[in-house]
């Protein structure tokens, strides 16, 4: 796994997703995986970006948080915010605030903010895809607690955010 230095074809976006460092540069993430071992080596590989790296990846899910992905955690990135897009289908953002549930229901073209630090997981409704740019480095994961939005059973299917 390595961030690439150029990449002249098409990218999917989920299966490499792409490191946007500081200044102009875009990097796709060859050799990535949604495995323990290998975030430890992309974090390494972009520690030197500190608070300003952010990877860009697209989700597709099904809404029966049966895959890898995070539908028995949820999640927090310190280093700063993180964007999420619904691209298709219906999503549920819920966002820990001050221990209380807060849900951001988001249609095609819609997007939130989950704050730096804030502990979140995706839901979705049925089909669905999100596109993220994330703050990745010293991203925690917790395992997840309470229960999911009514209609929104799942969570990403093939990936985490």
């Amino acid at each position: 796994m390595r961030p690439a230095d150029h990449e002249r074809n098409a990218i999917d976006l989920r299966t490499t997703p792409v490191h946007l460092g500081p200044g102009p540069g875009a990097k796709p993430v060859e050799g990535f995986a949604w495995d323990p071992e290998v975030l430890q080596a992309y974090s390494a590989a972009v520690e030197a970006d500190g608070a300003e790296g952010r990877m860009v990846t697209v989700f597709d899910g099904d809404g029966d948080g049966d895959g890898p992905g995070p539908g028995g955690h949820g999640e927090r990135h310190p280093a700063g915010d993180e964007l999420v897009v619904c691209l298709s289908g219906s999503v549920t953002v819920t966002r820990d605030v001050d221990g209380a549930p807060d849900h951001v229901v988001l249609a095609p073209g819609e997007a939130t903010v989950n704050p730096a630090g804030a502990w979140h997981t995706v839901d979705m409704a049925g089909p669905a895809t999100i596109l993220t740019i994330t703050a990745g480095l010293g991203t925690d994961h917790r395992p997840r607690t309470g229960t999911r939005p009514a209609g929104h059973a799942g969570t990403p299917g093939t990936q985490a955010p």
